[in-house]
């Protein structure tokens, strides 16, 4: 069986993400053109494009930062294309669900929450750290969806794609599933433990 190559593509799609951001700042009428909107059914690549735009710097940020870490560590585990496979499947299908309950929406939340679906069923044990505590990462995961569902019903910030969200996460715990099978005779040669996650955090969040 072929080796999985790691080709570093959570960091080349999060500099794709920051270049977007960029010409969104500096052109008029640039996010207008590629958000994602009622008029997405009749300009289909709105279910692309609307993934690599954001809100603001703080959108952004979180974003690339989820990207950053969770990204590189399911593309470590089930290779490059499977990690690119998730990332635009879960948000284009995530899009396709959120465009019937906004009225617009960007951001690549809904391919992030997909990454941390997969990585759910694919290492549940995974430590993350969720109001400064450590825990893992499927626990997490029901967290965050919990929080989404709440956000859902009105009972969250106003502004955030709840429905994305977890549309994302539910087509990635599939892909989790389907990768997880299919990998369950090598899942036992790549570990990623505690000590690379702290590392992680220790080099780009101090």
């Amino acid at each position: 069986m072929a080796e999985k190559r790691f080709r570093y593509y959570a960091i080349k799609l999060s500099l794709i993400i920051l270049a977007v951001f960029i010409l969104q700042i500096l052109f008029d009428g640039f996010t207008e053109f590629f958000v994602l909107d009622s008029s997405s059914w009749f300009q289909v690549w709105r279910f692309v494009t609307a993934i690599f735009l954001h809100g603001d710097t703080v959108h952004l940020l979180y974003n690339l930062f989820a990207l950053l870490l969770f990204g590189s560590i399911l593309e470590r585990l089930i290779g490059e294309k499977k990690f690119l496979l998730v990332f635009f499947a879960t948000g284009i299908l995530a899009n396709l669900i959120s465009v019937s309950f906004y009225p617009s929406s960007l951001g690549a939340s809904g391919a992030i929450f997909g990454v941390i679906g997969a990585l759910i069923f694919i290492r549940p044990s995974l430590p993350v750290w969720v109001f400064g505590l450590p825990m893992p990462i499927f626990i997490a995961g029901i967290l965050w969806a919990v929080g989404d569902v709440m956000g859902a019903f009105g009972f969250g910030q106003s502004g955030i794609g709840n429905i994305a969200h977890l549309s994302g996460m539910f087509f990635g715990l599939l892909f989790g599933v389907l990768f997880r099978k299919k990998n369950k005779g090598t899942a036992g040669k790549v570990v990623v433990d505690e000590r690379f996650v702290r590392d992680w955090e220790n080099r780009y969040m101090d």
